[in-house]
């Protein structure tokens, strides 16, 4: 009897062993993709997944969205500066039998395409370019990476040149342009202004030679306007037009 029981315990455990590794869950996300003898079956998933036993090998393959931050690259731009680029990809397996069968390591040889790629693209760019069309250049860089790794199963949805390091050479340099530039049109605002103000000034002096007697009322305002203090004097001549109408009422003959 102890024979037969420690039979069929043993029985009872390899039939748990086998079970257990027949028996596979796989997450909403996830995807097993089933090699039988070798031979490729296909991607199955998810929930409950069963295998043969011994036969059967299965690799898991997530789904969801992968961030990769691409390691900084020094780069000759096409004018001849040297900068160091990061970036960062995101991508996702969209057919996981390809990521397995096409290519060794998806994720590797994602990171390996992606520096590549920018080193590539920036290094056909000048510097102000670089810098200002960031945008243009990150589409760019989505679309090239994307058809490059279309065959292995992969959707590249978005990629981001997250920092330019410049010199201090070229910073110091870019700093000097900027405030040559901010100088530049400080001057043509003033200048602006100038034109404007002489416009004004002509378009006034139109108005007041159509009556000269307003020449004198603006004489006089400006008097009032300098003279902000109780204690101040102010000596001027009073204009001959002002007194005129009293010169007509004591002319003789009037």
């Amino acid at each position: 009897m102890n024979i037969v029981g420690s039979g069929m315990l043993t029985i009872i455990f390899v039939v748990i062993l086998i079970i257990a590794y027949a028996i596979r869950i796989l997450r909403e996300y996830e995807r097993g993709v089933i090699f039988r003898l070798g031979r490729l079956v296909g991607a199955k998933g998810p929930g409950l997944i069963l295998l043969i036993p011994v036969i059967d090998k299965m690799v898991k393959v997530s789904l969801r969205v992968v961030t990769m931050d691409v390691p900084e690259q020094d780069i000759i731009t096409r004018d001849n500066v040297t900068v160091r680029v990061n970036a960062v990809i995101y991508f996702r397996v969209m057919d996981p039998v390809k990521a397995i069968i096409a290519v060794e390591d998806f994720l590797y040889a994602t990171s390996m395409m992606s520096q590549t790629t920018l080193r590539a693209v920036l290094g056909q760019v000048e510097l102000d370019t670089l810098l200002s069309e960031r945008d243009k250049l990150n589409d760019k860089l989505q679309k090239i990476i994307d058809e490059d790794t279309e065959p292995w199963g992969i959707k590249v949805t978005k990629v981001e040149v997250k920092n330019v390091d410049l010199p201090q050479e070229m910073q110091r340099a870019i700093a000097r342009q900027a405030e040559a530039e901010r100088e530049r049109r400080a001057k043509v605002i003033h200048a602006e202004g100038e034109l404007q103000a002489a416009t004004k000034l002509r378009q006034a002096a139109d108005e007041i030679a159509k009556q000269p007697s307003a020449m004198q009322l603006r004489f006089l305002q400006t008097l009032t306007e300098i003279a902000t203090e109780k204690n101040s004097t102010i000596v001027f001549p009073v204009p001959i037009d002002l007194l005129s109408a009293f010169i007509k009422k004591v002319t003789p003959g009037e």
